[in-house]
């Protein structure tokens, strides 16, 4: 019986991390080509939406709002650093390009870590 009860907890606990692993995924995945789609200047009003879109989702179901001050201090410090590294010579459109995506890619993730802080904040002990 015993053994019953340590499969059944294994396959729950095994399936929540498929979950884990899949948003992990689409957040690097998002991220990868945002960030090249800006290195090389690629706009798309459509691409961007979901973009947001999946920045907004990863940041509601994928990341811990407890670790919501570390990740907005990474975005506030990837912010300011790509608007300063267009004094490289030939690099520095694409280095802008790839780290100003890459930091509006991140924009949504903080305000879906925002409203999860702020649900849990006031609504969790419901």
């Amino acid at each position: 019986m015993a053994t019953k009860k340590a499969q059944t907890k294994a396959a729950s606990v095994s399936s929540g991390n498929d979950m884990g692993a899949m948003w992990k995924w689409l957040y690097v995945a998002a991220i990868l080509v945002a960030s090249v789609a800006g290195a090389f200047g690629f706009q798309n009003a459509i691409l961007a939406m979901v973009f947001a879109a999946i920045g907004l989702l990863v940041g509601l179901f994928y990341f811990d709002s407890s670790e919501l001050m570390n990740f907005g201090l990474r975005f506030l410090i990837v912010t300011a650093a790509a608007g300063s590294l267009g004094v490289f010579p030939v690099v520095g459109v694409y280095l802008t390009g790839f780290f100003t995506a890459f930091a509006a890619f991140l924009g949504p993730v903080i305000l879906g870590m925002v409203i999860m802080f702020f649900w849990k904040k006031y609504f969790g002990n419901m």
